[in-house]
C-alpha cells in the first residue's frame, strides 16, 4: 500500500539540497581549503594562544611590581616622566592603568626618535622596561604575518574570509551533518574515523567558528571597508569615515608647551561617567599647545560595547563625547567585535573555552587536508611530496612557536627579532626536512622537539624570571605539562607502531 505524502517523514532542510550542488559545493569546499591550508592554520594556532595574551604579558614581566590600583596623582606622574624619556619630539603617549586582568600599569610613547613601553609602580616611578617580546610577536605573528601592516592585516582578513566560506561550504557540502551531530564510526578505516571527527567537530563549534571567521574577516578587512566606504560617501575621504568612530585630532599647534594636566580632567571624567573606570589614557602631542588627552571608560554594565569616550582640549575643554549608552545597532556590534573575535569578555571561563574551540578549528585545518591526500591515497593516486610537505607544515608550527618563547626569555631586551628569527629559521628547516624525512618521522621529531622546548621554556622562566605572580606560576604548569602529553603521545605512538599486527 503507498504511503500518503502527507505521512511520509519530513527531509531536514539539508538533505533536500540536489546531489550535483553539493558535489560542486564539495568541490570547492575543497579547494578553497587547499589553497589557504596553511595561512589558516597558522591563524587559528596563533589565535588560540593569543586569547591568552594579557596572562603571556604577566608571565614575561613576572619579576616586575603588580599594581593594584593607580591614583591620578601617580598617572600624572608616570606620564609626565615618560615623556621626559621619550626625549623631543614626543607625538603619543599611552598609559594603560591595571586591571583585574593585567595587574600592571604601562605606559607607550611614541616620539620621533623612536617608541618606549615602561611599567610604573603604585607610586607613579617608571621602574622597568614593558619587555614582553614573546606577546608581541605571538600577537603581530597572528594579527598580520609580521608583514608590513596594512598589506599583512589585509592578507589576514582574506584568510577569515577564506574560513568563513569553507565553513559555509563544508556544511552545504554535506547534508547529513547535522543528523549525524553524534555519529561516529569508530573501528573502520582510519581515514573514514578522522573524517567523521572533522565533521563532528565542524559542526559541534559551528556557531563558534562562524563568529570568529566573520569577526576575523571584518577585523582584516577593515582598511578595505573604510576605503569603500570613504569613496562612496566622501568622495574618497576616509578621515570623514574614521571620525563617524572615533575622536578627531585636535587642531595643530606645535607652540612649545608644559605636559598635559590630567588631573583637572579626570574630576571631570569622573563627573561625565560616575562609577566607570578609566581602562585608557592618550596623550595627543603632549609637549606642545595643540595636544589633547581622550580618555576610555569602560562602564561596567554586562555590554560588550560598554565603553565611553571623551577628548580634551589641553585646557580641559571636553570636545569629543561618546557614551556606550548612545551608540545605535551598528556602533554597538563594531565595539564588540575585538573582544567576540578574541574572547576578551568574561574572564578566564570564556578565554579556556575560546582557546579550546580555538585549538578545535586548528584541527579542522588541519584535518581537512589530511583526508583529502588520504583520499587520494585510497583513489591510488597518492601526493607523497605533498604529505610530506603537509606534515613538515603542521609540526613544523608547534616546535617554532616553542622555539620562539624560548628564545624571547633568553634575551627580552633585543625586542621581536629573535623569537621572529627563531620561528622563520625552524619554519624553513621543517619545510626543507620533506625533501628527505617521510610525514611519520617528521611528526615523531615534531612531537618530540615540542615537547622537549616546551618543558624547557617552563624550566627556564621559572628559574631565571620566577617572580610571584599565580598568573606566572599558572603558564609555567601549563607549558610543562603540555611539554609533556606531547613527550607522552610520542610514546605511546611508538610503542603501537613496534607492537607486531595480529593474525
Amino acid at each position: 500500500m503507498t504511503v500518503p505524502s502527507s505521512s511520509r517523514p519530513r527531509k531536514d532542510l539539508l538533505a533536500r539540497i540536489p546531489a550535483d550542488f553539493v558535489r560542486a559545493v564539495l568541490k570547492g569546499h575543497s579547494a578553497l581549503g587547499l589553497a589557504f591550508a596553511a595561512a589558516i592554520y597558522l591563524v587559528c594556532l596563533t589565535g588560540s594562544l593569543a586569547v591568552f595574551a594579557h596572562e603571556f604579558q604577566r608571565w614575561e614581566l613576572a619579576g616586575t611590581p603588580r599594581v593594584g590600583s593607580l591614583s591620578v596623582d601617580a598617572m600624572q606622574r608616570a606620564m609626565a616622566e615618560a615623556v621626559r624619556r621619550g626625549g623631543t619630539g614626543v607625538e603619543h603617549v599611552y598609559l594603560t592603568p591595571p586591571g583585574a586582568d593585567l595587574p600592571l600599569a604601562t605606559v607607550f610613547v611614541e616620539s620621533k626618535s623612536g617608541e618606549s613601553s615602561w611599567l610604573a609602580d603604585g607610586e607613579g616611578r617608571l621602574v622597568a622596561r614593558a619587555e614582553a617580546p614573546w606577546t608581541e610577536f605571538l600577537t603581530r605573528l597572528h594579527i598580520n604575518l609580521h608583514l608590513p601592516q596594512t598589506w599583512g592585516i589585509f592578507l589576514v582578513g582574506l584568510t577569515g574570509v577564506a574560513l568563513l566560506s569553507s565553513v559555509i561550504s563544508g556544511v552545504l557540502a554535506h547534508p547529513r551533518i547535522l543528523r549525524d551531530a553524534f555519529h561516529l564510526r569508530l573501528g573502520g578505516p582510519r581515514r573514514l574515523q578522522e573524517a567523521d571527527l572533522h565533521n563532528r567537530i565542524g559542526v559541534w563549534g559551528l556557531p563558534f567558528h562562524l563568529l570568529l571567521s566573520l569577526t576575523g574577516a571584518v577585523l582584516g578587512l577593515t582598511t578595505l571597508i573604510v576605503g569603500v566606504l570613504g569613496m562612496a560617501l566622501f568622495q574618497g575621504d576616509t578621515a570623514k569615515v574614521y571620525a563617524l568612530f572615533i575622536a578627531e585630532e585636535p587642531k595643530e599647534d606645535p607652540r612649545p608647551a608644559p605636559v598635559i594636566d590630567l588631573p583637572p580632567m579626570f574630576a571631570q571624567v569622573g563627573r561625565l561617567a560616575p562609577g566607570g573606570r578609566v581602562s585608557l589614557v592618550m596623550l595627543e602631542h603632549p609637549t606642545e599647545m595643540g595636544g589633547a588627552a581622550l580618555f576610555n571608560v569602560e562602564r561596567g554594565g554586562g555590554d560588550l560595547a560598554d565603553t565611553d569616550s571623551f577628548a580634551f582640549a589641553r585646557g580641559g575643554r571636553l570636545y569629543h563625547s561618546k557614551r556606550a549608552a548612545d551608540n545605535n545597532l551598528g556602533e554597538s556590534i563594531l565595539g564588540s567585535i575585538g573582544k567576540l573575535h578574541f574572547g576578551w569578555f568574561g574572564g578566564g571561563p570564556v578565554k579556556i573555552a575560546y582557546a579550546l574551540l580555538g585549538l578545535g578549528l586548528t584541527y579542522l585545518a588541519a584535518g581537512g587536508v589530511t583526508i583529502w591526500l588520504a583520499r587520494r591515497r585510497d583513489k591510488r593516486n597518492p601526493a607523497p611530496g605533498l604529505e610530506r610537505l603537509w606534515a613538515a607544515t603542521l609540526w613544523g608550527q608547534p616546535v617554532a612557536l616553542a622555539g620562539a618563547a624560548l628564545t624571547a626569555l633568553a634575551a627580552p631586551a633585543a625586542g621581536t627579532a629573535p623569537p621572529l628569527a627563531t620561528w622563520a629559521a625552524v619554519t624553513l628547516v621543517g619545510l626543507a626536512s620533506a625533501a628527505r624525512f617521510s610525514p611519520r618521522s617528521i611528526a615523531r621529531v615534531g612531537r618530540g622537539l615540542t615537547g622537549v622546548l616546551l618543558a624547557l621554556t617552563a624550566a627556564v622562566h621559572a628559574g631565571v624570571v620566577g617572580g610571584s605572580d599565580p598568573a606566572s606560576w599558572t603558564v609555567d604548569g601549563v607549558l610543562a605539562l603540555s611539554g609533556a602529553a606531547f613527550l607522552l603521545s610520542l610514546r605511546a605512538r611508538t610503542a603501537a607502531a613496534r607492537e607486531p599486527l595480529a593474525a
